[in-house]
């Protein structure tokens, strides 16, 4: 859960589908900026890849990719901006955003942090580490943990899905480690720089009306058309 938060419950299939697709568009669009070509752009090969799993059409995926690269005469001008604060019962959190407009961001998101308490540029950071994080499938009977020595990852823990393996690294060994993970079994099916909690506040310390007062804050910062991932110091 520290790693990055996922929503548990969404209120319906549609909305949610349409929120993931806007996001994994957004995505595509950063990612082509440095070149349309999946093969010579590893971003957003990936990019591809997990738009493909959430079952995004080959006409949006195509589009998103022009876009991106400007081949449409219509270059992307998102920009990425980051929020750090204290959702309710002081559990850390840091929110990654692409926008088209900042300031239509920011006042979203002071609204939202108003059940919790948005801190300045630093001001929870410290309590996180800077990190690489990689999720990957196996194949077969592949070992994690060697596969994470042998790959040079600094840890792993379970993945977001059922039977994948996140694989935690140092910022600068990123690339490196996702190129050699295929060497060792396993499938990457996502790779980025994001965080992992320091010292992530437990679950089981908070009684059931506060975590369910954290969850719920942490569902309206997801649902936000402009947030692409959250980074919670909130361990089960």
């Amino acid at each position: 859960m520290g790693a990055q938060w996922k929503a548990k419950h969404r209120e319906t299939a549609a909305n949610a589908k349409g929120k993931i697709m806007g996001k994994l568009a957004k995505e595509i669009q950063i990612a082509a900026k440095s070149g349309a070509d999946p093969d010579m752009n590893p971003r957003l090969r990936l990019a591809i890849v997990q738009a493909k799993k959430a079952s995004m059409t080959r006409e949006t995926l195509e589009r998103a990719i022009k876009k991106g690269a400007g081949l449409d005469g219509e270059a992307v001008q998102y920009h990425a901006v980051s929020y750090e604060g204290f959702a309710p019962h002081q559990v850390p959190l840091i929110v990654e955003c692409l926008t088209d407009n900042i300031n239509r961001t920011v006042a979203q998101i002071r609204v939202l942090f108003r059940k919790g308490q948005l801190g300045a540029s630093g001001s929870v950071a410290w309590d996180f580490n800077h990190v690489g994080l990689i999720e990957a499938t196996p194949e077969g009977d592949a070992d994690p943990e060697m596969a994470a020595i042998e790959a040079g990852a600094q840890d792993f823990e379970d993945g977001e899905e059922e039977g994948s393996t996140l694989f935690i690294t140092d910022t600068t060994d990123l690339d490196a480690v996702q190129k050699a993970l295929p060497e060792q079994g396993f499938t990457v099916t996502s790779a980025k720089i994001g965080y992992t909690p320091k010292n992530p506040v437990s679950a089981a310390s908070l009684s059931a009306e506060a975590l369910a007062e954290v969850e719920a804050f942490l569902e309206a910062i997801d649902e936000n058309e402009d947030v692409q991932n959250v980074y919670v110091g909130l361990t089960d």
